[in-house]
């Protein structure tokens, strides 16, 4: 199924079903998809090659671009309530990630002191230490884990090898709370395989890690536009508010997003 690429290191303010009004950034190329991660659901299709630090945008264009779009919404009084890092891939890959975050965090002072700041992130670089400070530095540090299971986690997202649950986990329990818990609940097959992270024994393994990581909020949703793979499914929206019923049974609020 067709897929897109966003085309710019700034875009929007873009409506985001979890997010409101939020100015992207991208920090990675616009030409092809750079992620750790190669998920079956995602919207920016499969993942390219190595990408080389020359065709990355730099710190310094980042900053002076997303200062000129500051001064721009300002200007406009433009409805704005997040400023997103996420885009064509993994933003943690990028390597002045956390002297972006930095910068941004200081911009955001300056222009829109009560506008949060999110990275959406797949978690895969806590083990990274300039990673896991920025990520700790924003309002919002967003975190996915799609599935308690190795074997799971390698049909749906793909990871790199080494990737281990317990891995994730760990750097999670590290945040003491601060963070959020992002899944994709899906269903479908892929090369002949069923995919569905829905059934009960799923469920139950992913909520057993809810307890342990005590994230301050949990979003649960589904896809909502065109995945590289045409056999998956939405979860269905009784199954999310099934899911979303058991997370506030253990005491955690939850966001879900159809």
């Amino acid at each position: 199924m067709a897929t897109f690429l966003f085309d710019d290191i700034i875009f929007g303010p873009v409506k985001s079903r979890r997010l409101g009004a939020s100015l992207g950034i991208n920090l990675l190329p616009a030409s092809t998809k750079c992620c750790t991660f190669n998920c079956i659901y995602c919207e920016c299709g499969w993942t390219g090659g190595a990408v080389a630090r020359s065709k990355l945008p730099t710190r310094e264009e980042i900053r002076t671009r997303l200062e000129h779009k500051f001064r721009q919404i300002r200007d406009e009084k433009a409805l704005l309530d997040r400023i997103t890092f996420a885009g064509n891939g993994e933003p943690t890959v990028h390597p002045d990630f956390a002297g972006i975050i930095e910068d941004t965090v200081y911009l955001r002072n300056q222009c829109f002191p009560d506008i949060g700041i999110a990275v959406l992130s797949n978690a895969s670089r806590l083990d990274d230490p300039n990673v896991f400070y920025a990520l700790g530095r924003v309002d919002m540090n967003i975190l996915k884990l799609d599935s308690s299971r190795d074997e799971t986690v390698r049909l749906i997202n793909q990871p790199p090898t080494g990737y281990r649950v317990q891995k994730v986990i760990d750097g999670m329990i590290r945040f003491n709370g601060r963070f959020i818990l992002q899944t994709m609940f899906i269903r479908g097959t892929i090369a002949g395989k069923i995919v569905d992270n829905t059934t009960e024994e799923e469920v139950r393994g992913w909520l057993s890690v809810v307890r342990k990581v005590k994230p301050s909020l949990v979003m649960i949703y589904t896809f909502e536009r065109d995945t590289p793979v045409n056999t998956l499914e939405k979860a269905p929206a009784e199954t999310l508010d099934a899911i979303a019923g058991q997370i506030r049974k253990l005491g955690f609020p939850v966001q879900v997003s159809y």
